[in-house]
């Protein structure tokens, strides 16, 4: 699949430091590179509604990433999903009256139209989970043969035929390691599984935490061929497995998605791999970034409370306004959406492209050296527009001062770096 068009990216003078993330798993912050080549993936959309602003603070997180690594010259391999094929998407599908497929396609072209207006770079990789149904088939016959996955009976009132064979579930107990990408206890990982689209009551299953690898062919439901499990459609965890592993070097570097997602997917699609392909083959840093919260709750379809980036450029917000405004608080941090931040960043915007449409100003190579070693500390965004803050500031109150090279240098920075046209 076709991801949207990448902005241009302008060339700095020097080389940036190698970006260090924090990782989830050992609470430490690790170099996001074994030398000069680095790969990523970050968990994509499942696309039954529209891009809010948890969405584009993940994504704009992750492109400081991508700008920051490359910045440093590293070769990086970026890989992203979209999780086209999901119960959330079918029960939305069936709730608002359309074709699920329709319903994917057309929320998957309104999230690539929000990422190019927010100026986030697109993956080397944009893969669906559909195309990717061949690969998650053969990858769960693998664990199916060597006893690390097993069927459970299919309902008598869900069967579509008498030869169902049932789904397919992993088998976590085979993984010594499991657990230990979020280091929960057995209970959190149960509160957790329930409510992020595990089923710990099926009956059937060894263990509570198993996920479902392969669901079976059920009545109303999409399903395609597979082989020898029978017809139906994967689990969720799996295909991100797959993916990422097909696409990206291993062991790959960085997985990374909101702080909801460490528990139950990063954990089990890290499980699946190293089942699959040997520890080795594991991701070696867990980066999430933080909630984002509106009305003093966790912004969320299910509960309603979205800001969404399409009806803000709707209603003539600047998307660069948008962008700075999540700038303006750590990726990694729970933060709250409101609108004086909004208004905050449009005042911001404002100064900066005041000062950069000078002829002259004061000299910017300082200003660039700090929002580099800013960004290669956990991608401290706050750190890094401070800096920029402190330039224009010197730059409004001496317009007479310094050169245009100031100005232009000013310019290529924040727009390389920060993803911020002005």
């Amino acid at each position: 699949m076709l991801p949207w068009t990448s902005p241009d990216v302008p060339s700095l003078p020097g080389r940036g430091k190698v970006p260090a993330l924090f990782d989830s798993s050992s609470q430490t912050l690790i170099t996001a590179a074994r030398d000069e080549r680095a790969g990523i993936y970050v968990c994509g959309i499942t696309p039954y509604d529209a891009t809010h602003m948890g969405h584009a603070a993940t994504y704009v997180a992750f492109d400081l990433f991508v700008r920051a690594a490359r910045d440093a010259g590293i070769d990086l391999h970026y890989v992203q999903n979209v999780t086209d094929i999901d119960d959330p998407l079918l029960e939305r599908a069936t709730a608002i009256g359309v074709n699920w497929q329709d319903l994917a396609r057309e929320q998957t072209e309104l999230f690539f139209t929000d990422m190019l207006a927010l100026r986030v770079i697109a993956p080397d990789n944009y893969v669906g989970a559909v195309e990717s149904i061949p690969l998650v088939v053969t990858a769960v016959e693998k664990l199916l043969a060597e006893g690390k996955a097993y069927r459970v009976e299919t309902p008598a009132t869900e069967l579509v035929s008498e030869t169902d064979l049932g789904d397919v579930y992993l088998d976590v107990n085979t993984d010594p390691k499991f657990g230990t990408v979020s280091n929960y206890s057995e209970a959190q990982m149960l509160e957790f599984f329930a409510e992020r689209g595990g089923d710990p009551d099926r009956a059937g299953k060894r263990n509570r935490l198993d996920p479902l690898l392969w669901r079976r062919e059920r009545a109303g439901e999409p399903a395609w061929d597979g082989a020898s499990l029978g017809k139906g459609r994967p689990g969720w965890h799996i295909e991100c497995a797959v993916i990422a592993h097909t696409h990206l070097e291993a062991p790959f570097d960085v997985q990374g998605g909101g702080s909801d997602l460490l528990f139950p997917h990063h954990e089990m699609s890290t499980d699946h791999v190293r089942l699959l392909h040997g520890d080795a083959a594991a991701p070696r840093i867990h980066a999430h970034g933080g909630m984002m919260a509106f009305d003093g709750e966790k912004m969320s379809k299910s509960l309603g409370n979205l800001v969404l980036v399409s009806k803000l450029r709707a209603e003539g917000v600047e998307p660069m306004a948008i962008r700075l405004a999540l700038l303006a608080g750590h990726y990694r941090f729970d933060r709250e959406w409101t609108p004086e931040l909004l208004k905050d960043a449009q005042e911001r915007l404002a100064r900066w492209r005041a000062a950069a449409n000078r002829t002259q100003g004061p000299d910017a190579f300082s200003m660039l050296q700090q929002v580099r070693t800013a960004l290669a500390e956990d991608l401290d965004s706050p750190a890094a527009l401070e800096v920029v803050d402190a330039w224009v500031a010197s730059a409004l109150s001496a317009p007479d001062e310094g050169s245009s090279n100031g100005p232009q240098l000013m310019r290529q920075t924040v727009d390389s770096l920060l993803g911020i046209e002005l």
